[in-house]
């Protein structure tokens, strides 16, 4: 198991160098300069270069990129532009939210997907089983931000039952805090929840159709059992590759909902960072979120063998 995640650690080496070095050089080919946007469109030239020779952009690419690099290794991912903070401290004063959007979307998702997928299966062909899968067809393709905004207008608008937008951190109390993340959650986790139900559904059909499960079926045990006990026990470790592969794609996906909802997160942070050409901060970001991808993935791969005993990482 030692060596195996010490191979999974290496590997992410250059799965980390690419994605440093993609972000790097789309953001010194976007248009715009982090200079002009600071001193505005009135500053002289003279200035403008007086200030991109203070913050190091008017040396070659490749020096910028080398000393940037060399930051990273060392686990200093550069200072904010526009913050004039490190970069890391940045980002851990919005993780709060982000952190607890993702996973409370992530609880929303499998609160939805898993009963949804196993009833569907269960039921098969019948017309519960086309109607909810055609709604979750429904709930994948909708674009989250339109969503969004119609249950602003529902729940916040007409009903007042939740707020509009914002956020109140924990030390507000948890209920106030989760009464502002509802929305967002149901907003970001409903696209997952229809994919978990859909990946969930097709695991359980392949899964109900083999032979320990008729024999568990012959043998007089309870339905909930066998679907308990047997077929989702078997199903649930590809669905754990999709559970896991969600979490990271709901935290990506908390950049649109954070800005929908006003919440002051990390995706916040992102795209006020893309605005304002603050190179460091865009490149600690996406370096942040990829090396979560890859924890993630590692996770999973090792909760495999607490699981299910017959898998071994070699």
């Amino acid at each position: 198991m030692l060596a195996y995640t010490i191979r999974r650690l290496l590997a992410a080496i250059p799965v980390m160098l690419f994605v440093a070095t993609g972000v790097f050089l789309l953001l010194r080919l976007t248009p715009g300069d982090p200079a002009g946007v600071i001193l505005g469109p009135d500053a002289t030239e003279e200035r403008r270069l007086e200030l991109r020779k203070e913050l190091g952009l008017d040396e070659p690419l490749p020096i910028q990129y080398v000393r940037w690099l060399s930051k990273v290794v060392q686990g200093d991912l550069d200072r904010s532009i526009f913050l004039d903070k490190p970069v890391t401290a940045a980002l851990l004063e919005r993780a709060q939210p982000t952190l607890l959007l993702t996973g409370l979307a992530l609880l929303v998702a499998i609160l939805i997907g898993l009963p949804t997928g196993i009833y569907a299966a269960r039921r098969r062909g019948s017309w519960l089983d086309l109607g909810s899968m055609g709604v979750a067809m429904v709930g994948i393709a909708m674009p989250t931000f339109w969503l969004g905004l119609n249950l602003i207008f529902l729940f916040a608008v007409l009903l007042r039952w939740l707020p509009v937008a914002g956020y109140q951190p924990l030390s507000a109390g948890p209920w106030e805090t989760l009464r502002y993340l509802i929305l967002p959650a149901v907003t970001l986790g409903i696209a997952q929840g229809a994919l978990l139900a859909r990946m969930t559904r097709s695991m359980m059909l392949e899964v109900l159709n083999q032979d320990y499960v008729r024999t568990a079926r012959a043998k007089g045990l309870a339905e909930g059992a066998v679907i308990a006990r047997h077929a989702l026990r078997n199903a649930f470790l590809p669905l754990m590759t999709v559970i896991g592969l969600s979490f990271a794609a709901l935290m990506s996906g908390a950049v649109v909902t954070e800005q929908i909802f006003n919440i002051p997160g990390v995706g916040r942070l992102l795209i006020q960072a893309i605005g304002r050409r603050d190179f460091p901060l865009v490149q600690g970001a996406v370096l942040v979120i990829a090396a979560l991808y890859v924890l993630i993935n590692l996770l999973v791969d090792l909760l495999y063998a607490a699981i299910d005993p017959r898998i071994r990482h070699a």
